[in-house]
């Protein structure tokens, strides 16, 4: 208990830090003062990212822009801020909730004292703890019941008392423990019947379980749950930075100012630079995710440090990449079609149906932990491609050459949407009056090639 509230002290101290220092920014910003060796610093960093942009053409200048403006942007500081702190709180409470042992009051009413023992050790097999409370008669053990002081009541050696009988598919610790204690007192009581010793009895209660070994390998635990925290980031990020990528394009669009930028800078260059600089934002912020996530689920002894392989790292990276690649393309050229903002949910719902699929997919997989047919199709399909195949690398399904085959089908078909994107972004950008149809780009592209 004491770690979790240090958790959440921790949580609540980084949030007023950063809100404190965010608030200092703000009145230098107003008072126009800027602090001690901030400007020559700022400077400095600006001209070396200028420098290094630079060498990519006019792509890597916008994209400099592109990560500039947003970085700098309270949406992105406080959206990581709050991403984080979520899940260093997340892993580390359920963590801490899991590995807290249940305890369960057990009233005993005329127990001999050689049954204590079994008792308690019952509860602890079961992974529970078990606190006695010796009472004078049934009536005191029946009161005890019905206030909630005690859970189960042992009387003499041959009968347990609840207040509202246990159920056979037990929940609660406390049914679990009475259903444990009905089979051993039971089994007890048959061994003092059949004339045993108190040492041969004593014997059989030692007694452990035989192993069951299998023959095929079983999925690793810790793997399902890292895989179970992969796939919701990798929701999270495409949603949230292909949004801003169709946004971004809209905004310039309905503000004009892209007529500005396309006077300097060739409609390509101007849509790979907006691609680029936003997927470095989502992999600087994913990389924090995940570096915080493992740091505290190592610092807790969390099973998803253990469970994060190398590989299933290496699968979310390039995915990462890969789908991201894919679907900003697609968002990009559908925000070059809008105008206003009140057209960005009716475009953007269509786009995110085969996200949602892909994650829905993924998640089912992991949690019946098997691979199905759909699945392993889904797979090698781009737009659910960045779900299935993490799924099934979490769950050790597939082999190097059948992830590197569906990388390659991805690659080959984000090449294919990027030129079409490009087509689109440049017929659509300077139409303005009114939402820009597919069909009208894609029959002006036809009767200007013929």
């Amino acid at each position: 208990m004491k770690l979790e509230h240090e958790l959440a002290i921790l949580g609540v101290i980084v949030v007023a830090v950063l809100a404190r220092l965010g608030l200092r920014r703000r009145r230098r910003a107003r008072s126009g003062t800027p602090a001690r060796g901030e400007s020559g610093r700022s400077l400095g960093l600006d001209v070396a990212f200028a420098r290094i942009a630079a060498l990519f053409g006019d792509a890597g200048l916008v994209a400099a822009r592109e990560i500039k403006e947003r970085a700098r942007g309270r949406p992105f500081r406080l959206g990581t801020l709050a991403v984080v702190v979520i899940v260093a709180l997340a892993i580390g409470l359920s963590t801490l909730a899991h590995q807290k042992r249940p305890v369960v009051n057990v009233a005993l009413v005329n127990v001999p004292t050689r049954l204590h023992a079994p008792i308690v050790a019952s509860g602890a097999a079961a992974g529970m703890t078990v606190r006695l409370t010796e009472l004078a008669s049934d009536q005191a053990a029946a009161k005890a019941l019905r206030a909630g002081t005690v859970a189960i009541a042992v009387e003499g050696a041959d009968r347990i008392v609840m207040d509202k009988s246990p159920r056979r598919a037990a929940s609660s610790a406390a049914d679990q423990l009475a259903n444990t204690l009905s089979n051993e007192l039971g089994a007890l009581d048959a061994f003092r019947a059949a004339g045993l010793s108190a040492a041969q009895v004593a014997a059989l209660a030692r007694a452990h379980p035989v192993p069951i070994l299998s023959l095929s390998k079983s999925t690793n635990t810790s793997a399902q749950v890292a895989s179970l925290i992969g796939l919701p980031l990798l929701f999270f990020m495409f949603i949230q930075y292909n949004t801003w990528t169709l946004l971004g394009v809209m905004e310039e669009k309905s503000t004009r100012v892209v007529e500005v930028l396309l006077a300097a800078v060739r409609p390509t260059a101007l849509l790979t630079g907006k691609v680029l600089g936003i997927g470095v934002l989502a992999l600087v912020q994913a990389g924090l995710i995940v570096g915080v996530a493992l740091s505290v689920a190592k610092a807790t002894g969390s099973s998803l440090a253990q469970g994060t392989t190398p590989s299933f790292l290496a699968a979310i990276v390039i995915w990462l990449l890969v789908g991201y690649a894919f679907y900003a393309w697609v968002y990009a050229a559908a925000g070059s079609m809008a105008e206003r903002r009140d057209q960005v949910q009716a475009i953007a719902l269509p786009l995110s149906i085969p996200i949602a699929i892909g994650y829905v997919v993924g998640i089912i997989a992991q949690a019946s932990d098997s691979a199905s047919l759909l699945t392993k199709v889904l797979a090698y399909v781009p737009p659910t491609a960045p779900f299935a195949m993490p799924a099934l690398v979490g769950l050790g399904a597939v082999s190097w050459w059948q992830v590197l085959a569906s990388v390659l089908i991805s690659v080959a078909c984000t090449i294919g949407v990027a030129r079409l994107a490009a087509v689109i972004y440049r017929r659509a950008i300077l139409r303005t009056g009114h939402r820009v149809g597919l069909r009208e780009v894609l029959s002006r592209e036809r009767i200007h090639t013929a």
